[in-house]
């Protein structure tokens, strides 16, 4: 994104961890910045990811194991505790319940005494990709879109630093997908949020770039490469010709990575260092501004200290020894990166011509919500999965240690992986119990209810909803009151 690559600053490590409760994953947190991480990336776990409360029936079992248990600000105060929250970035990987969550985030750098216009990060938001490939989601979308384009409106006016929507083509390429699939999936949904800005008379020059990505960084070393190349120059020139985008801030793409998960295997899972070593390496080439790093048994569990130690030190090895960051482009011009830069946008563009096809009034917002009723975006990703599982099993796509080259090192410890304790969920609940008995329970229930009111206008919903959170109003007690408003949605069915 800057004329001088990484010489005038570098990418930022920015390491995902979540774990159990609000206390372990504090000290993960304190142990990645201490050991060199530039950032925070948050990782919740799964009845949080859905907007619902540890105690909740159809969270047993679930509580803390794939990322951070969050069911009130109080959480996000232990989360946060001794890190200031005003000169730390801070990214948070959630979707479905992410405004009221990111409320939670307000709140608790407000009880820091931050001054909360300065605070910088990214919120995922990007609903679009779960109905598209993650599946989670809480209500149908155009509610949805309404939250986003709330909460647009609001970092613009309070919050400027903040980037309040990160579109994720990661999820997307880990359900299957092929890397132009991908590119062009992520960016059909970036457009789709500009022309929601547009629509709410946000001044483009000052939302865009708000707007960020998150890719994922796969084996094919050179492919990915071109992919990054090849998105930056789609997205200034669609920014620029068909949104009239004057400014180059606004016609910038800002990216964060993450090295491919599903490329990770269970056999012989030291193989998973290098093969993360060359992801993170296509995704310094190809100019990511941040980047996270898989630790070796992410593919068993969550990580472990010492793996997530080194996949924190081999970001840093790339830093530090390898030379990459004294060129801005080194790539810039080698025949075989520009002609696959080239092919790679040329498959993006055709893919945003089925897309808009679909499309009732010519948006590529409405083609995209066409898309998820149809089924059509599932469908193709499950075709790419299909051809790529093929081809593993017939051995055209060689995978060390699962197709080829399977022997065992002899005398080999088993990997120590990092288990959850069910304690976690039994004193999350027990907290959580304890904080529905200190409150205000009639203000926090009042809060919730005005939330509701306001829903029902045109309205901002997040001061609402931000009262509501500061009266500890759960992050189920929200979702669910938003739930019976708005009902909840059911993928169609597709055979």
């Amino acid at each position: 994104m800057h004329a001088t690559g990484y010489r005038g600053r570098a990418w930022t490590i920015r390491q995902f961890a979540g774990f159990g409760n609000a206390k372990q994953t504090n000290e993960r947190y304190k142990m990645i910045l201490a050991e060199g991480g530039g950032g925070l990336s948050v990782a919740f776990d799964m009845p949080t990811l859905m907007g619902r409360d540890s105690d909740d029936p159809r969270a047993l079992g679930e509580v803390g194991h794939c990322g951070v248990a969050v069911d009130t600000a109080a959480d996000m105060d232990v989360l946060f505790s001794e890190i200031d929250l005003e000169a730390t970035t801070t990214s948070m990987t959630i979707s479905g319940p992410a405004v009221p969550v990111f409320c939670m985030y307000l709140v608790a750098a407000e009880r820091q005494g931050a001054d909360l216009g300065k605070l910088n990060g990214t919120l995922q938001t990007d609903i679009f990709k779960e109905y598209i490939a993650q599946k989670e989601w809480l209500f149908a979308p155009e509610p949805h879109l309404r939250l986003i384009g709330d909460l647009m409106e609001y970092c613009a006016e309070h919050i400027p630093a903040y980037k309040p929507i990160s579109v994720s083509g990661y999820h997307i390429r880990e359900a299957g997908s092929t890397a132009a699939q991908e590119l062009a999936f992520t960016l059909a949904d970036g457009f789709g949020y500009v022309e929601l800005g547009l629509s709410r008379g946000l001044d483009i020059e000052q939302f865009a770039p708000g707007l960020s990505f998150f890719f994922d960084s796969h084996l094919d070393f050179f492919e990915e490469i071109a992919k990054f190349r090849a998105a930056r120059r789609i997205w200034a020139r669609w920014l620029r010709d068909v949104y009239g985008a004057t400014t180059e801030k606004a016609q910038q793409l800002r990216f964060h990575t993450q090295t491919a998960g599903v490329s990770l295997t269970a056999q012989q899972p030291d193989n998973n260092i290098t093969r993360t070593a060359i992801e993170a390496l296509a995704a310094v080439l190809g100019g990511t501004q941040s980047l996270h790093t898989n630790a070796l048994d992410e593919v068993l569990a969550l990580p472990s200290a010492k793996a997530a130690q080194i996949a924190l030190r081999t970001q840093q090895l790339i830093m530090e020894e390898t030379g990459v960051m004294n060129v801005a482009d080194p790539l810039g011009g080698s025949w075989y990166v520009e002609a696959l830069t080239d092919e790679m946008e040329r498959q993006a563009e055709e893919i945003f011509t089925r897309i808009k096809d679909m499309s009732a009034d010519g948006t590529m917002t409405a083609g995209i919500l066409r898309g998820i009723e149809d089924g059509w975006f599932t469908g193709e990703i499950a075709e790419a999965a299909f051809v790529y599982q093929r081809a593993l099993e017939k051995g055209d796509k060689k995978v060390v240690g699962v197709n080829t080259l399977t022997g065992t090192v002899p005398g080999e410890d088993p990997l120590e992986i990092l288990r959850v304790s069910h304690e976690v969920e039994r004193e999350q609940k027990a907290e959580l119990a304890e904080r529905r008995q200190a409150r205000d329970d009639d203000a926090a229930r009042a809060a919730v209810a005005r939330m509701v009111e306001v829903g029902r206008t045109d309205e901002n919903m997040l001061p609402a909803m931000l009262d509501a959170v500061r009266a500890e109003a759960t992050l189920g007690e929200i979702c669910d009151a938003l739930r019976a408003e708005w009902g909840q949605y059911t993928e169609p069915a597709r055979f």
